[in-house]
């Protein structure tokens, strides 16, 4: 059987993880607000890393923008936020053979 202090640490990675990755896509909405895309090596790590994720959003959800606002940046970390409960639920499940 796998040690209990194992998987809780895998808990706080994945936990850790996806919420940097929520600040991330948040950083990247303001900085999108701000006006024309600044030319820097940090703005082109931002979109590379959220870019995807915004792609799969918008091909798949067709009402991501409404009037010209983009609400995918809201859609992706509600989906986040509930991918961070349920895996942390199911490991903690397994840890303790619940």
């Amino acid at each position: 059987m796998i040690d209990n202090s194992l998987i809780l640490n895998l808990i706080r990675i994945i936990h850790y993880a996806i919420q940097a990755y929520i600040i991330i896509i948040i950083i990247r909405s303001l900085m999108s607000w701000m006006g024309p895309v600044p030319r820097n090596a940090f703005f082109y790590w931002l979109a590379r890393i959220t870019d995807p994720v915004f792609r799969l959003v918008h091909r798949h959800i067709p009402f991501a923008v409404i009037n010209g606002i983009d609400i995918s940046p809201i859609i992706i970390i509600i989906v986040l936020s509930l991918l961070d409960q349920g895996i942390t639920r199911l490991l903690i499940r397994i840890a303790y053979g619940m």
